[in-house]
């Protein structure tokens, strides 16, 4: 190989790259126009093989050092600069997309949200018609704790606060994504599970409030559940979505209405994993923390739940 003739054929492509290079470097990768990324990337696979044979070649230090700099920077703005851009889409996601999401979706989580209010409702109702009917929902050791003991349960969580809260998280996304998976049994799953745990929540509380114990209980509940039973109405929505493209695809194919509703199902799946993270960690420090007083309790779940809304209710500013 005649090196002068190779380098001289070769090096007005190595100056693009460094031309292209420093103008990403000063002003950033989106300086440059698509076809200029296009051309980067192309052009630093050229010169990746460029260095490879001078390497083989053996055609001197200078220029083996320079190919390699050359590129390590246009790997770094390729690579780099394509992973800043997806952080920059998670970014925007949570920052515009999710409350974008859950308007448009409203009807679904408000349809899942009555069905846990509805479960609720019904528990409240029979339980106090019919004592007994406590015992079908809520576990027999719990009942005794309350009516015998006149205590609550959530003592136990101090002092393993790491596990408690770990264990809590887990509890809370198995369920949530259960209601989501739930929509493909056309949302039998998803009603069975809302229902369910607006029926255990309503005994609970109907429990609590029968023998005087409702305040302490509730300033257990609203750190954690300001975001804890909103995240589960979003995965019961996110279930109902996928029910309506099996049972009511409209206009669409079915498979064509899944991929449409599935998309906004994911969405919210992608808001409620933080939620319960959040609420688990809260679940598991704050909420049984004894040494904070309730009041500050029920101020810190009020507030939590509405700086939620507040975000959901916002808008894109373009």
């Amino acid at each position: 190989m005649n090196i002068q003739r190779w380098i001289a054929r070769r090096e007005i492509n190595w100056q693009r790259l460094d031309t292209l290079l420093r103008q990403a470097e000063k002003k950033g990768l989106k300086s440059l126009r698509a076809l200029e990324i296009r051309e980067l990337a192309s052009l630093y696979r050229s010169v990746a093989a460029d260095l490879a044979r001078a390497r083989t070649q053996k055609v001197g230090n200078t220029l083996i050092h320079s190919l390699q700099s050359l590129t390590t920077r246009a790997y770094t703005q390729i690579y780099q600069g394509s992973r800043r851009q997806e952080w920059q889409a998670v970014v925007e996601f949570y920052r515009w997309g999710l409350p974008a999401v859950v308007q448009q979706t409203f009807a679904y989580i408000a349809a899942a949200t009555s069905l846990f209010l509805l479960g609720a409702l019904v528990a409240w109702w029979y339980t106090w018609q019919d004592p007994s009917f406590m015992s079908l929902i809520v576990p027999e050791s719990l009942i005794s704790r309350v009516r015998d003991d006149h205590k609550l349960w959530m003592g136990s969580i101090v002092g393993i606060e790491p596990l408690a809260s770990s264990s809590i998280m887990i509890n809370n996304l198995s369920v949530s994504f259960g209601a989501v998976a739930g929509g493909m049994t056309a949302g039998a799953y998803t009603t069975y599970l809302m229902l369910f745990n607006g029926l255990l929540i309503g005994a609970i509380g109907t429990l609590v409030g029968q023998n005087h114990l409702a305040y302490p209980f509730w300033a257990f509940v609203f750190p954690h559940g300001s975001l804890e039973l909103p995240a589960i109405f979003f995965a019961g929505g996110a279930g109902l979505l996928l029910a309506k493209a099996i049972l009511f695809p409209g206009e669409y194919r079915r498979r064509d209405a899944l991929k449409f509703h599935g998309s906004q199902a994911v969405q919210l799946v992608f808001g409620i994993v933080p939620m319960l993270i959040l609420a688990g960690t809260i679940e598991g420090f704050f909420s049984p923390n004894p040494s904070i007083p309730d009041p500050f309790k029920y101020l810190a779940g009020m507030g939590l739940f509405v700086l939620l809304v507040v975000y959901c209710r916002r808008k894109h500013s373009f």
